[in-house]
């Protein structure tokens, strides 16, 4: 398995769609970076965010998640950009702009953009299986005691891409994965028994 460089990811995005939409050059004037880097790629993140509430008291169960644990994230806009406010100590979730479409052979892991890490606002590590495609919904933590704005339109996470020497026996679409071509933020779901 080897990680695949900036050529290998241009060439798999344009002709295969991998990532669309696909920006081949690393974008970073006033913004958090996004597009295309050495060994990987910054996604952004768009204008779409929930955020985790308690005012309505539920539990948090992944078998059995209830929306009413989420609020729609309020947009803001000034002269840095347009992004939303996540409160102290709390969650987010986003997704990304891009549409990933992964080959058979291929896994994406993707990790918190530094910027944000040192800022306290961590992401856990997700992977990318192969022949899953969709968008991808981020869990954004801000560790800090303190409110944080999350960039909409910006970079958010870096995508590494690892090249098997050999294709899976079974990928994320031949099992017919319970996230498969997700659009928009995709809430937790467990498939009956």
């Amino acid at each position: 398995m080897s990680i695949k460089p900036d050529s290998w990811i241009e060439k798999m995005a344009l002709e295969h769609t991998m990532i669309d939409p696909f920006t081949p050059r690393q974008v970073r004037k006033g913004a958090v970076s996004y597009g295309m880097s050495s060994y990987g790629y910054d996604v952004t993140a768009a204008d779409e965010f929930q955020i985790f509430t308690n005012v309505n008291a539920v539990v948090i169960d992944p078998k059995a998640f209830d929306p009413n644990s989420l609020i729609e994230g309020t947009l803001q806009e000034d002269e840095k950009g347009i992004y939303i406010v996540a409160p102290p100590n709390s969650f987010v979730l986003a997704r990304t702009i891009e549409y990933m479409r992964m080959p058979r052979n291929v896994v994406g892991l993707m990790t918190v953009k530094s910027t944000y890490a040192r800022c306290g606002i961590v992401s856990p590590p997700t992977v990318l299986e192969p022949e899953w495609e969709g968008h991808i919904t981020i869990e954004i933590s801000n560790t800090t005691p303190l409110p944080a704005r999350i960039y909409a339109n910006e970079g958010i996470a870096q995508v590494l891409f690892f090249l098997s020497d050999e294709d899976c026996q079974v990928s994320y679409a031949d099992r017919k994965g319970k996230y498969q071509g997700q659009r928009g933020i995709t809430l937790p779901k467990v498939k009956p028994r």
